[in-house]
């Protein structure tokens, strides 16, 4: 019997199909297409690659012809990976390599699953330092895209990096840190596989920790009168916005000695699912909508959960979604959030996925949103079956009215010119980049449109 998931894939992938132009489905009718998590983003590669060592990585990457793209998970909803030439996984460059317990270090391959990490360094007595909320993600392409977790004290995962190695389009390898290849140790924590391909990645951990998760339904207007306090007074803190319904729920953690415990974590999968089925049946009706939906969700109760960090981060996600995401000046967040809220709750009466709104603190990598700033992030999505462009069209210019820079893996329309004026070392960037890569060989499309020359 097929599982659930396993359907949902198949159907996403047929309508993926039928959504598709005819010339893109005539374009290479002998090659199986690669097709992002939510089904966003095709192509029709000539050449798929695994290597299952850094030798093998080398020699593909000097005897290949034409474009070359890393992919890991296919998480992002930008047309990072897409090419009609050469794609290269690393799943099989998976893996802890070594420990340095006293500096409290791990050299882990870059083809890892961040889900996959956890268990290992806390065999070695270490842990990372956060997480994000889906761990489905490969380390290459979370540091690639300045993937992050919440916590208004804590950076995104590319600031945890001690050191890293680039394997470029020769088959040359480099050591970069911050005392080693220090400029292209800056290009590349935040990367978008535009550089070369990272194949080891050095991670500053800390000792292993227990979080205790507090989950917390209220009225959107006290979640957004208390965010910044709540922020400055958990370690990590974030909260989500159910629109139509005038509720969210807060969710909070912090370290803990407590014992852990086995409660049943609340099942986000089935609760979209639920919203879903709410929307199609009072659709008719957007306040009798929100009265059944906010009467039930102020019943649910309080949900605590104690766990190891790595178990207690990442929520599994199923129900699948196209989003986008822009990093905002924290001061910044509570009007860009309620003229966000205004559009969807006026526009679009079909939407049912939760926004949801994280913090994260300032860094100094080159092409990192949170480069010099202290940042609140705001992300919207859209079930995968439903066509996004006219809500995220509507809400992309309230996010850039507030200075906010899109996550480079989430949808959005931004330009070179407009990332430039963004970021003060985007030439730099692009400097670097041109002396990695004077070919091209890394540059699809979408990415020759921003580093191009």
């Amino acid at each position: 019997m097929q599982s659930r998931r396993t359907f949902l894939q198949q159907l996403m992938g047929a309508a993926a199909v039928m959504a598709m132009p005819p010339h893109l489905l005539a374009a290479k009718p002998s090659a199986l297409p690669w097709r992002n998590w939510s089904g966003s983003q095709v192509c029709y590669p000539n050449t798929r690659s695994a290597p299952a060592d850094l030798a093998q990585l080398q020699t593909l990457l000097k005897e290949s012809q034409g474009i070359i793209r890393p992919v890991g998970s296919g998480h992002s909803f930008m047309p990072l990976v897409p090419t009609d030439d050469t794609i290269v996984s690393l799943s099989r460059l998976s893996g802890l390599i070594s420990v340095d317990a006293e500096k409290q270090q791990a050299r882990v391959w870059a083809g890892t699953r961040l889900g996959e990490i956890g268990e290992p360094l806390a065999q070695n007595g270490q842990a990372l330092l956060n997480m994000p909320d889906i761990d489905e993600q490969s380390l290459a392409g979370a540091i690639a895209t300045a993937t992050h977790g919440t916590g208004a004290q804590i950076t995104c995962m590319s600031d945890y990096v001690a050191s890293l190695q680039l394997v470029l389009a020769n088959g040359d390898t480099l050591e970069c840190s911050r005392s080693q290849n220090t400029d292209i140790f800056n290009a590349a924590r935040v990367n978008m596989g535009a550089l070369g391909v990272v194949s080891q990645v050095t991670l500053q951990n800390q000792a292993p920790y227990k979080l205790k998760r507090e989950t917390t339904w209220l009225p959107i207007e006290e979640i957004l009168e208390n965010a910044h306090q709540l922020a400055d007074d958990n370690r990590n803190f974030e909260f989500y916005f159910i629109p139509f319904t005038g509720m969210g729920f807060i969710d909070v953690q912090n370290i803990t000695d407590e014992p852990i415990t086995k409660m049943e974590k609340l099942d986000q999968n089935d609760g979209a699912e639920d919203l879903k089925t709410a929307r199609d049946l009072l659709s008719w009706s957007p306040k009798l909508r929100e009265l059944v939906l906010g009467t039930y969700m102020n019943t649910l109760p309080k949900e605590v959960n104690v766990a190891n960090s790595w178990q207690n981060y990442a929520s599994e996600r199923n129900v699948r979604f196209n989003e986008m995401e822009y990093h905002l000046p924290r001061e910044n967040m509570l009007d860009a959030f309620k003229e966000i809220r205004h559009i969807v709750e006026t526009q679009f009466p079909e939407v049912f996925f939760p926004f949801e709104v994280r913090f994260i603190k300032q860094d100094d990598i080159w092409l990192s949103p949170f480069n010099g700033r202290e940042t609140c992030s705001i992300a919207v999505h859209r079930y995968h079956q439903e066509d996004f462009q006219a809500m995220f069209a509507a809400i992309e210019p309230v996010m850039q009215k507030y200075n906010g820079r899109p996550h480079w893996g989430k949808l959005n329309t931004m330009t070179a010119q407009q990332f430039a004026a963004h970021y003060e070392h985007w030439s730099d960037f692009k400097a670097i980049r041109q002396q990695l890569d004077p070919e091209g060989q890394f540059l699809n499309p979408y990415l020759s449109s921003l580093f191009g020359s």
